[in-house]
């Protein structure tokens, strides 16, 4: 088996979503991931805690980026601005691109409880993260927490329409639709 190879994280992943969408999350294991991937168990290990953090680590990073993102914004921008840039370098860096990848990983998620209930923990954190950054802005907790909860059920509502379709928009453009939607809805 190869050891060394710098690809071994991609080699990985792409062998336990073709194992996952074949025989399912519950009934694939480490080692025929590994075996699948050509590499040994020990660098599985090396690179994810267990079988789940295949298809959750590479967002692990994403909280923080987006309270640093929020906090940092220059002084006098508005919230909704804030939120805009945020959501297009999210929609633009790690979604387009991969709308097929992340469809196989959607339908994953779909078939375990215990996926599920990692999706819903890491948009919580998602949502807590721009809270304390809307937080260290100087906003009060209500408005912070309005402001997070709303943009990340834009994002969420808006991956799973550009998920949901085969045309070529950006999410991108699905999130600004999203958006106009939402405010005709709350001015109706």
């Amino acid at each position: 088996m190869a050891r060394w190879q710098p690809d071994a994280r991609e080699r990985l992943q792409q062998a336990a979503l073709e194992l996952f969408a074949e025989q399912g999350f519950a009934a694939t294991t480490v080692p025929a991931i590994t075996e699948r991937a050509g590499l040994t168990t020990r660098t599985f290990f090396r690179h994810f805690a267990d079988k789940r953090e295949v298809l959750f680590a590479d967002e692990a990073e994403l909280p923080a980026y987006a309270e640093q993102l929020v906090a940092q914004a220059p002084a006098g921008t508005s919230p909704l601005a804030i939120i805009l840039e945020g959501l297009r370098g999210l929609a633009e860096t790690r979604f387009e691109g991969r709308r097929d990848t992340i469809r196989q990983w959607r339908a994953i998620v779909a078939t375990d409880a215990g996926l599920r209930e990692r999706e819903l923990q890491k948009r919580a954190a998602m949502a807590a993260a721009v809270r304390d950054g809307f937080r260290a802005r100087g906003l009060d907790p209500t408005r912070a927490a309005l402001l997070a909860e709303t943009s990340t059920t834009l994002m969420y509502v808006s991956v799973t329409v550009w998920l949901e379709t085969d045309d070529d928009r950006k999410l991108y453009d699905i999130i600004e639709t999203a958006l106009a939607t939402l405010r005709a809805t709350l001015d109706a």
